[in-house]
């Protein structure tokens, strides 16, 4: 009986340890990785100041900016992940959806997007093999990555077409969730204002980040535009709401549980084990073939 048991545990013993040994050397490069389904909504809100072409004054208002980021499973393969992202900044006035028409007054920009990034370092993809849809994107996109560093960043700018560097700053706590500051300043930009028209661009952004997940916690914006005469057409404060916030804290609590199970607790509970079942089984083994070579001698 004790032979047999042995060769259970020695049997289990390996099988830990080869759990162990892939929770080591696969499990990391398999699961810090932009998933290849991704449906995701990011709400900011804020208040802005904004020209009236019409009357030449400026008006104070409540604003609020929508991005909804889609995947697109069947093109993403194990490098990259292909998105589609629809931006909407409007004013709010009353029942406000997350988006209006382009004749609606209340809309202040709108665009639509379709890039590429890479699953580990989250860098845009930028080369000439990307499908003619595809806008080649320099920079982070979207978030930072895995196991994010204290050190400066190139991330990628929709407004001006081109990355700006987000310097860390310091780190912070959001809902017991420790996250990295970085911020990025961008000095009246050459940019188009809609329409044909010439304009500037100052903004300076600080973005929340989870270091474990690469995730964006919490983002705070501060952005003028101008035109090129330097007459200012929009001042526009916002930030992500607290339930956005909220919801952004809880999954990166959840993801990096995951990860810890997987690259953490796997290995040890591996490794401990399995060394101690292959031990157990072993001495099981002899101990078994001795008790048995001693009672045929007594016999």
């Amino acid at each position: 009986m004790r032979v047999i048991v042995g060769r259970v545990l020695l049997g289990l013993g390996a099988f830990l340890l080869v759990a162990g040994i892939l929770g080591v050397a696969w499990a990391p490069g398999a699961v810090k990785k932009t998933p290849v389904e991704v449906d995701q909504k990011t709400d900011l809100t804020g208040t802005a100041e904004r020209l009236d072409t019409s009357t030449g004054e400026t008006r104070e208002l409540e604003v609020k900016y929508t991005s909804i980021t889609k995947s697109d499973t069947e093109a993403s393969d194990d490098d990259t992940v292909y998105f589609k992202q629809a931006t909407c900044l409007v004013e709010v006035d009353g029942e406000t959806p997350d988006c209006v028409s382009d004749d609606d007054d209340r809309l202040i920009s709108a665009g639509e997007e379709t890039f590429a990034t890479d699953r580990k370092t989250a860098m845009g993809v930028d080369g000439s093999e990307l499908p003619d849809d595809v806008e080649p994107f320099e920079g982070l996109v979207n978030k930072w990555p895995f196991d994010a560093e204290k050190k400066d960043y190139e991330i990628y700018d929709n407004v001006i077409d081109e990355p700006v560097t987000a310097r860390f700053e310091r780190t912070d706590e959001i809902n017991g969730l420790e996250v990295y500051i970085y911020t990025t300043e961008t000095d009246r930009a050459p940019i188009d204002l809609g329409s044909d028209i010439d304009g500037l661009y100052t903004d300076r952004k600080e973005y929340s980040v989870d270091p474990r997940t690469g995730s964006i916690i919490k983002q705070a914006a501060d952005q003028q535009r101008f035109l090129a005469d330097g007459t200012q057409v929009l001042s526009l404060q916002m930030e992500y709401t607290d339930e956005e916030i909220d919801d952004n804290v809880i999954d990166a609590k959840d993801n990096i549980a995951s990860i810890d199970l997987l690259t953490r607790t796997v290995p040890l509970v591996g490794f401990i084990g399995g060394a101690l079942c292959v031990l157990a089984g072993i001495a099981l083994i002899l101990t078994g073939r001795r008790t048995k070579t001693q009672a045929g001698h007594t016999a």
